[in-house]
């Protein structure tokens, strides 16, 4: 894929809407493009986290791990993203991605963002201000479930 497309496709995803073709050009040059097959591991749970992946092409679970079991999270596909918790609150890694599906993804370290800080700071606090409105949702669909699931157990004793 060119660079330029690249750089449209990044700029249509929500971490990266309204953001300047020379600062996502900036955050690609300091990235890497992995490409992996079914089966293959992004990370595990517990793991450093230095970098989100944005998945350009393919399909992954992220799962939790407990008991020797797995719990599916959620699925992504082409234009989401994962691994960006950790480069929010300096945690490792609270889950598991597997891939699903041949996939490649751009694997952006958090270097890349601190030198964009370095150049535009106002373009960084844009992409930090997107990162927060996508968990923010991610974070409102899991208080509906919940909330789903709370409904669901109170209804199942009540009757």
């Amino acid at each position: 894929m060119q660079t330029e497309d690249r750089i449209h496709l990044l700029q249509a995803m929500p971490f990266f809407g309204a953001i300047k073709d020379s600062s996502v050009a900036l955050i690609l040059e300091l990235s890497l493009t992995l490409t992996t097959k079914a089966g293959d591991i992004f990370f595990k749970q517990g793991a450093n986290g230095d970098s989100l992946f944005l998945l350009e092409h393919g399909r992954a679970v992220i799962y939790k791990e407990f008991n020797q079991q797995e719990y599916v999270l959620r699925y992504v596909s082409d234009g989401d993203c994962f691994g960006d918790l950790a480069l929010i609150d300096f945690t490792t890694r609270s889950a598991s991605v597997r891939a699903e599906a041949d996939c490649t993804a751009i694997k952006i370290p958090s270097s890349a963002l601190h030198q964009l800080y370095q150049t535009d700071p106002e373009q960084f606090l844009l992409i930090q201000m997107n990162m927060a409105r996508e968990v923010s949702r991610r974070l409102r669909q899991a208080d509906d479930r919940w909330f789903q699931m709370q409904l669901a157990t109170s209804s199942s004793h009540s009757g």
